[in-house]
């Protein structure tokens, strides 16, 4: 066990909340193995926390974190379901092999996990740019935003892609 795990706070939150919160996630989802994955990812997101011995209201904090795991997760299972849509609408001697899936979901994975880190106007020019195909100029225009802060964020969001290449390599 950890120290973090082994601390008193964290031990009995999850002691005295966490069948609460599965329940809450399992009535959200309708899924009990669902909701045992998304209470523990709720859990882990607050493992390092300090401050957990000053919760005046343990279960607004539980449910406030568990919703960003939850949107996390429709967003990932969404992006899931467009990757299996558009796999299954190709022909049949180019569909990919299960590993070559995998792969592509992973890295799929990687990619919003990027995107999300990146600020909202900055993931926004970023995907305007490259999935809209629109020029740096027409994405100022259509943000509202000047030329030199539209390279500003292209830069850092190119930066972010190169750190994710990085860190793969």
């Amino acid at each position: 066990m950890t120290a973090a795990a082994s601390h008193p706070h964290f031990i009995a939150l999850y002691s005295n909340h966490h069948s609460w919160l599965h329940r809450w996630l399992w009535a959200k989802l309708g899924n009990a193995h669902d909701a045992d994955d998304l209470a523990q990812d709720t859990f882990t997101r607050i493992l390092g926390r300090s401050d957990l011995a000053a919760l005046s209201e343990p279960r607004a904090y539980l449910t406030t974190v568990a919703k960003g795991v939850l949107v996390n997760w429709y967003q990932r299972q969404s992006l899931e379901r467009a990757y299996l849509e558009a796999l299954a609408a190709l022909p049949e001697p180019t569909a990919v092999s299960p590993e070559q899936r995998l792969l592509v979901l992973e890295t799929l994975h990687e990619i919003d996990a990027m995107l999300d880190a990146l600020p909202s106007k900055v993931k926004q020019a970023f995907l305007m740019s490259q999935l809209d195909g629109m020029g740096y100029a027409d994405i100022a225009l259509h943000l509202g935003l000047s030329l030199i802060t539209i390279k500003r964020y292209m830069k850092q969001a190119f930066l972010q892609c190169l750190l994710v290449m990085e860190s793969c390599a």
